[in-house]
């Protein structure tokens, strides 16, 4: 595949261990999926609040393949669900948290997602497609709200960009551009509109103040 389509692929899962990372990646190339592994260093995805960055290994996939491998996923996890130990933890779940591992199967392995489903079954809970389908939609509208208010961030960008310095440029790009990829793959603004339109002005700011202050102090004028 050529390199400019590979550059498309979106993150399908991140894992702690490089290990769990190549597993995933054999299992899907062998079910024709292709898959490039990779970390986050640097990273692509990110939000500046609050976050204390952690090595991960992550598997990027065509967007187009995501219904697809989620399925085989899951297939996968329902063959060894019938060979588990009934002390494994998801079994002491009461159905509302059973509910919640559904509703937030992002956080969760796809074994958990699969198991969680038949548990419910197991107690008379109702679980169907449809239901499924919108916890899924319920999800997806939650995350890709737009994170929290970068106040913060916004006044040390054009403090940084007025003075001259190059991480002013930097704040309000990623302010200004960084997306965030959802569980079916799309992308989408990581930060509000509001706070989007103070990265462009912070990052045309800098742009233009920083190479003026180079050259002032270039020629000694302070």
């Amino acid at each position: 595949m050529p390199r400019i389509m590979k550059e498309t692929f979106a993150i399908f899962r991140k894992f702690p261990s490089l290990e769990q990372a190549e597993a995933l990646k054999g299992f899907l190339e062998a079910q024709g999926i292709e898959a490039v592994l990779g970390d986050n260093l640097p990273p692509v995805d990110v939000t500046f609040a609050g976050n204390t960055l952690q090595n991960e290994y992550e598997i990027r996939i065509d967007p187009a393949h995501f219904e697809k491998a989620e399925g085989l996923l899951e297939q996968e996890a329902n063959n060894f669900m019938d060979q588990m130990d009934k002390d494994y933890y998801l079994f002491g779940f009461t159905n509302d948290e059973l509910y919640e591992v559904l509703l937030k199967s992002d956080e969760w392995n796809d074994f958990d997602y699969a198991l969680a489903q038949r548990l419910l079954v197991q107690r008379g809970e109702p679980v169907d497609d449809a239901l499924l389908g919108s916890l899924k939609q319920q999800r997806l509208e939650e995350l890709a709200k737009p994170d929290g208010n970068q106040k913060g961030w916004i006044v040390a960008g054009y403090v940084f960009s007025i003075l001259g310095g190059f991480l002013g440029i930097l704040i309000g790009y990623f302010l200004w551009t960084s997306k965030k990829t959802l569980p079916n793959g799309q992308k989408v603004f990581s930060y509000a509109e509001t706070d989007r339109k103070h990265g462009k002005t912070i990052f045309y700011i800098g742009v233009v103040v920083t190479p003026v202050v180079l050259l002032l102090k270039i020629f000694g004028v302070f």
